[in-house]
């Protein structure tokens, strides 16, 4: 990647903020997987310096109800930034297809509409195994990549609003 000119004025996050409001929302359906990813996304945004008074965990029943309640935490003004975990697992029927389509759409609209940023973290896979591998400890765990890019998000919204 070329590097900007001296003159070129770069706004990037931060990897760490402490002070961010950070709503965490969280399938129930699959909890064998997202527990995993929720404990993940904790781990990470505690590593990143946001406090546990500024963390709120919403569970909600399976990943499809995700954006109705990601849209009611941004809009609440009590946020910052909102990473939204699920798993998906691929069955027989094309209802994985709809539903993961469904709540793509859903967190992508609830961004553009309350500018709020939305990191997805709604694991899609071919199967369990493929979840549990998703799921693991460490910033591999795609809860804690789902904190860090709420977190980073959030900060990058910050500068450009000043």
């Amino acid at each position: 990647m070329m590097a900007p000119s001296s003159s070129v004025r770069m706004i990037e996050g931060t990897p760490a903020a402490p002070g961010l409001r950070i709503a965490v929302i969280v399938s129930r359906y699959h909890d064998f997987v997202t527990d995993l990813l929720q404990s993940g996304a904790l781990a990470g945004l505690a590593a990143l310096g946001v406090g546990d008074a500024n963390i709120t965990v919403v569970r909600v029943p399976g990943a499809f109800e995700i954006p109705a309640a990601a849209q009611h935490a941004a809009v609440s003004g009590r946020f910052d930034a909102v990473a939204c975990l699920g798993c998906l697992i691929r069955g027989e029927t094309p209802h994985f297809e709809y539903i993961s389509a469904a709540v793509a759409h859903g967190l992508t609209s609830v961004a553009a509409a309350t500018g709020v940023p939305m990191a997805f973290g709604v694991l899609t896979t071919n199967s369990v195994e493929e979840a549990l591998e998703r799921a693991g400890e460490g910033k591999s765990n795609k809860g804690w990549e789902a904190a860090a890019a709420a977190v980073e998000m959030a900060t990058v919204i910050a500068r450009l609003r000043s």
